[in-house]
């Protein structure tokens, strides 16, 4: 009877570990689908790089990396890094250009208050 509950047991582990493997290769055959020229790539190798084009007629991929123009297949794509839309770009620039003058006000303000030596 325990012989029974143990092979239960076992197929069950085994088809758990067979469910997640099948949902993270759905999930990353997805993301190697809808990536786009322009995307931030990190190569299995450790190359970062820019997405200038996908082949998917051969499977491969071309980046470039600082200028360099390099072919590589798809497979060895390790992580993606979506295109930053101009909203987002435009609302971190607007966050940093309004703390650059918050400081230069505060840094102003500073100056004023101080004695100076010459007067």
């Amino acid at each position: 009877m325990s012989f029974v509950i143990l092979i239960i047991l076992f197929g069950g582990m085994m088809w758990f570990m067979q469910r997640n493997q099948k949902k993270a290769a759905s999930q990353r055959q997805e993301q190697l689908d809808n990536m786009q020229p322009g995307s931030e790539i990190v190569t299995i190798g450790g190359l970062h790089g820019i997405l200038a084009s996908v082949d998917k007629t051969k499977g491969t991929i071309e980046l470039d990396a600082e200028g360099v123009i390099l072919t590589f297949d798809r497979a060895a794509v390790k992580t993606i890094k979506p295109i930053a839309t101009t909203d987002e770009a435009t609302d971190a620039i607007d966050a940093v250009i309004a703390d650059a003058k918050t400081e230069a006000v505060d840094a102003n303000e500073t100056a004023d208050q101080q004695d100076s030596p010459f007067e």
